[in-house]
């Protein structure tokens, strides 16, 4: 066939006669292609090695937690299998036998030729070499069709909304990485001409992973380039003209001058993002006036939070089924009451920002580390509002100590110093207060 040497991940070919598996590469579903290779006696290491891919990329991609989008990788992986080019859509590859392959080298454009050709190729069945031929066939023509829509946008977007997930227990390091990598995937396909819709698509799927990679900077307090992929990500949704996406851009956005001492610039962004979702119940309408509550709170208007809390309330209870899932990008019950935790403590309302702190908690998952610790947090605070300043330190040094290293920075380190700041200087040598300053390294 080639000069080459058998891959160390060359997958059997029994594999490339299994419709399933046949299935998997024309859809380049690369969770089923290497968990079936795993199956067949291919370690994720040789996969790995043979691939030029890290080996916790390819367990990612194994587990369905990332996808494939980049062209590259997936030349890589055809190359590091040996799966023959047409199975994948691509050209065939440097050390495939293309004679068997080819519906037009050797025969021009005889159709005759052409036909003999493929009835002997499928005389087999559908082999790997019969499916190859067919997919020579089709993409013989398919190239000379004007361009539709590029087949990685349907993965990032696929990826885009499998990230608004969130971190499901993964450190915030990772998931950054993960995101950005698949985020410049999309540069080549916007630097090239494309029909409106496809822009469109390619430009809202940029706003939601810019978005979504400024909101995991802002959790590990990077306020600068938070802002930074906020901007880009404002610019993606206005072009793509999705006016929610937009209006979210800047609800998420207003967090970060919210969570970082000011709250009178993430009034302002709020209110810009309650303007954008206009008066319909959608996700994004939901988040600017609840994040627009909690910055009136922080500034001590307190009239205009109980306004905003009860527009909040209003929108959710019209929001439809629809945008209720617990993602980034959507709206749920328990993101409502982790809003509703916040504002009601800043406001002093302790009994209701207790029974949100109850129901938000009931609706957590044990690995939404970062809004359980926020949670508990508000409940010390509300304990310190009550009188119980001890109590609100030791609860918070509990929370703080039980998180694994990475997630003590940023946002849940800032919420914490508000604890700490807001306890008079009188009672800060108090041993529990000192144990709070301490795990804060003041």
């Amino acid at each position: 066939m080639d000069d080459l040497p058998p891959s160390p991940a060359q997958v059997p070919q029994r594999l490339l006669t299994d419709p399933a598996f046949v299935r998997a590469l024309r859809e380049r579903d690369f969770t089923t292609v290497f968990a079936m290779a795993h199956d067949a006696g291919i370690s994720f290491n040789r996969i790995a090695e043979a691939c030029t891919l890290k080996a916790e990329r390819v367990s990612q991609i194994a587990r369905g937690t990332t996808a494939v989008t980049a062209l590259t990788t997936v030349e890589r992986i055809a190359g590091g299998l040996r799966i023959p080019g047409a199975l994948l859509g691509l050209a065939a590859q440097p050390w495939e036998d293309t004679a068997v392959l080819s519906t037009e080298s050797d025969h021009g454009e005889d159709p005759m030729k052409r036909r003999n050709l493929l009835r002997g190729a499928l005389a087999a069945g559908l082999t790997a070499p019969a499916l190859a031929a067919l997919t020579a066939a089709r993409t013989d023509v398919d190239q000379t069709l004007s361009p539709d829509t590029p087949q990685d946008l349907a993965d990032l977007e696929a990826a885009a909304e499998s990230y608004g997930y969130g971190y499901h227990g993964q450190a915030p390091t990772r998931v950054l990485a993960d995101l950005v990598t698949d985020f410049t995937t999309l540069h080549p396909l916007l630097t090239v001409p494309q029909p409106a819709p496809v822009r469109a698509r390619l430009c809202r799927t940029a706003g939601q992973m810019a978005g979504m990679t400024a909101i995991v900077l802002h959790d590990l307090g990077s306020r600068r380039e938070s802002r930074a992929w906020f901007a880009t990500a404002a610019r993606a949704a206005a072009e793509s003209g999705d006016q929610q996406l937009h209006a979210w851009v800047l609800a998420r956005e207003a967090m970060v001058p919210l969570n970082y001492g000011a709250p009178r610039a993430a009034a302002d962004l709020a209110d810009h993002a309650r303007q954008a979702a206009g008066t319909r119940p959608t996700a994004a309408a939901v988040l600017a006036a609840a994040v627009a509550a909690r910055a009136y709170a922080l500034n001590h208007q307190a009239e205009q939070a109980l306004a905003a809390l009860t527009a909040a309330d209003a929108l959710m209870d019209r929001l439809p089924e629809s945008e209720r899932s617990d993602t980034w990008l959507t709206y749920s019950e328990l993101k409502h009451h982790v809003h509703l935790s916040h504002a009601l403590t800043t406001l002093g309302d302790t009994r209701r920002a207790r029974e949100s702190q109850q129901r938000a908690l009931e609706l957590s998952a044990p690995t939404s580390t970062v809004a359980r610790t926020l949670l508990t947090i508000d409940g010390a605070a509300c304990a310190h509002h009550d009188g119980d300043t001890e109590q609100a330190c030791r609860r918070t040094v509990a929370a703080l100590t039980a998180l694994p290293v990475d997630f003590r920075t940023g946002l849940v380190r800032r919420r914490a110093l508000d604890l700490h700041e807001a306890i008079p200087t009188q009672h800060h040598r108090e041993r529990a207060v000192q144990e709070l300053r301490d795990v804060l390294a003041l």
